[in-house]
């Protein structure tokens, strides 16, 4: 026989009232964040610059090519000029390197005339090993190893790579070590920008995403400064661009916290919640201590639409499973693959100025940065969508005039403008594509689904030496095409503006559902 007290109908209501009291309010992170903690307060502004500075190691690990790469010039050794035979054969025909045979790997070994096309396949080799890469942390991010955890490791294996690249003794083990350079570089940026965006919050998640990219371009300013030290010698200046990696994980990574997002999504969620009361704290804000943290497709009750929740980790066979997430990526891989094409092919024509190369550079790198400043103020007022769409065919159209106009006199100049606004359009895409990209998959997949794109525009910057050859205008043809299709096909993409950052799968499927019935 039961011992317990019989109950009338309001005092177990009463009891139930008061043990769901005591059992706290559940709430995403988002609510978590925009209710309690604060979107974007002194902790994310702190964690987002710590983070953000890897940007500049990507650009360092990336860019360095320019200059160990470059051909420098050549002098005739011969009294007065004379007596210098044909210009491939060298020093055998009375030509010297004017900055000495170590200031490139072009000089050191040799890499002109019939021997030029190596410089191309190391740079395409690296940008294979970017796309290789960007796959494998993006999967590995999203699973056990978490976003710190794989930025920590690719810094350390950048820092090791370049430190042996300076120590190549031929040009097949350089090429081998620039593969393998890019394979730990061509996620650093992605898992930098997951890392950096996740705790902020809603309504600053958009601009902050936007502003990641004056690191990246900061970092190429840097590089043309440090390569302007060392003219000499591109394997002093492979050691000078590595070290900073090495410093970054001693001196940034210990004071940077794991997202929230992927604590709670890996079933971790009081580490989740003391992120964001750290977050809280440090923002001069409290969490109440009756709220807990749930995933997006969690009831009350911790339970899933069908059950237990079981979003721990996914994987990119987890996008193609859903119809609405496995067109997103469909569409987001064919849109940065055309805006990479664009954005690096516009690029490399800097060596075509036939200026100052280290000016050219740091010119370039200053150029873009408005157009980032641009999309920062216009992507809340106008959402993402309409801005992505007019930044894309902006650039395509300038450059499709640009291939219609000969290159003779004045009207050498007037292409040359259009390829700045085009470059101008496309850096302000390229940019706006991340935050983008982000915001369409949930944070089970986000890495995966963002690692994929960044394979699609590392497979875009492969492509864009190739185009770079064909001539003086069919480049600007094949640039404007690449825009207008790619800002096209934009027009299939959803509006993510003032949406919430979805945690799972099955928290998008009817997120989605309630936004087509309302």
């Amino acid at each position: 026989m039961s011992t317990e007290p019989l109950l009338l109908p309001g005092a177990a209501g009463a009891k139930a009232a008061e043990q769901q009291q005591r059992k706290g309010r559940r709430v995403g992170i988002d609510e978590a964040l925009s209710a309690h903690a604060g979107e974007f307060g002194r902790w994310q502004l702190r964690h987002f610059v710590l983070v953000s500075a890897a940007w500049a190691l990507e650009a360092l690990h990336t860019m360095v090519i320019i200059f160990a790469d470059r051909e420098p010039a050549m002098v005739c050794a011969a009294a007065g000029g004379a007596g210098c035979g044909d210009r491939c054969a060298g020093a055998a025909a009375g030509w010297e390197w004017a900055d000495g045979a170590a200031s490139s790997t072009v000089a050191e070994w040799g890499l002109v005339c019939g021997e030029r096309y190596k410089v191309g396949l190391a740079q395409a080799v690296f940008f294979a090993g970017c796309m290789i890469g960007a796959g494998v942390f993006g999967h590995l991010s999203d699973s056990f190893l978490g976003r710190k955890g794989s930025l920590q490791v690719v810094c350390v294996l950048n820092a090791a790579f370049g430190l042996l690249t300076a120590l190549a003794p031929n040009y097949w083990a350089y090429a081998a070590l620039r593969l393998l350079t890019g394979f730990s570089t061509g996620s650093v940026g992605v898992l930098a920008f997951v890392l950096a965006t996740e705790p902020i919050g809603p309504s600053r998640r958009g601009a902050a995403g936007m502003s990641t990219f004056y690191f990246f371009s900061g970092g190429i300013a840097a590089l043309a400064g440090v390569a302007a030290l060392f003219p000499r010698s591109w394997r002093t200046l492979y050691v000078v661009t590595s070290l900073p990696s090495l410093a970054f994980v001693a001196a940034v990574v210990p004071f940077v916290s794991e997202s929230p997002r992927w604590y709670l999504v890996r079933r971790r969620a009081d580490d989740a919640m003391r992120v964001v009361r750290a977050i809280a704290a440090a923002n001069g804000r409290a969490v109440p201590d009756d709220v807990a943290l749930k995933l997006d497709d969690e009831d009350e009750e911790g339970k899933g639409a069908d059950g237990p929740a079981d979003a721990s980790s996914g994987s990119i066979v987890d996008v193609f499973r859903s119809g609405t997430t496995r067109v997103r990526l469909v569409l987001s891989v064919l849109i940065n693959l055309l805006a990479s094409v664009v954005y690096y092919g516009l690029s490399l024509n800097v060596v075509n100025l036939k200026t100052n190369l280290y000016v050219s550079v740091v010119a370039n790198s200053l150029a873009e940065m408005p157009a980032y400043l641009l999309t920062a103020l216009l992507l809340d007022r106008f959402g993402r969508k309409p801005l992505a769409i007019g930044t894309m065919l902006l650039s395509g159209v300038f450059c499709t005039a640009g291939s219609l106009i000969a290159g003779a006199g004045i009207m050498r100049v007037v292409r040359m403008a259009c390829g700045v606004v085009g470059i101008f359009g496309m850096a302000a895409t390229y940019n706006l594509l991340f935050i983008y990209t982000a915001e369409l998959f949930p944070t089970v997949v986000r890495n995966a689904a963002l690692g994929c794109t960044a394979q699609a525009a590392q497979m875009g910057a492969i492509v864009a030496p190739l185009v770079v050859v064909l001539g003086e205008r069919v480049p600007f043809a094949v640039f404007g095409a690449s825009g207008i299709v790619g800002g096209l096909l934009v027009f299939y993409l959803p509006e993510t503006m003032n949406k919430p950052l979805y945690d799972t799968m099955a928290g998008l499927e009817e997120g989605e559902k309630t936004t087509l019935l309302e």
